[in-house]
């Protein structure tokens, strides 16, 4: 009987690790401050979660304001599409990332299959 208890202890703890684990909303405001090849960016970010599914507003000092689309969670790990015009070309710019804790996600963006780019944002609070 003590062994089952034990086995049933530890089951419960797993369980509520793993969902903890997979309860990782990015829901908010984030930014960052990056320097890429043309220069320092400055982002802000606008995350709303349903489900899997990821959508927002996001805003570059020099790419302006765009949209969040083709939006994913996964657990702990984060993807998304932002596509945007800078100097009359078009851009997609593809995320994908892991949120280390509550308040931080490391993202790396490859920007129109040219370039890929570190940062972290950081949630506003």
């Amino acid at each position: 009987m003590t062994t089952r208890r034990a086995a049933l202890s530890v089951a419960v703890a797993v369980a509520v690790s793993v969902a903890l684990l997979h309860a990782a909303d990015p829901t908010g405001r984030w930014t960052a401050t990056f320097t890429t090849d043309i220069g320092e960016q400055q982002y802000t970010y606008d995350f709303v979660v349903k489900g899997t599914t990821l959508t927002g507003k996001i805003k570059g000092s020099l790419t302006g304001d765009s949209q969040v689309t083709e939006g994913k969670i996964d657990g702990d790990k984060i993807s998304f599409v932002e596509s945007v015009t800078f100097m009359e070309m078009p851009l997609r710019i593809v995320y994908s990332g892991v949120m280390t804790s509550a308040d931080e996600i490391k993202f790396t963006r490859n920007v129109a299959d040219f370039a890929n780019e570190e940062l972290v944002a950081k949630r506003v609070k």
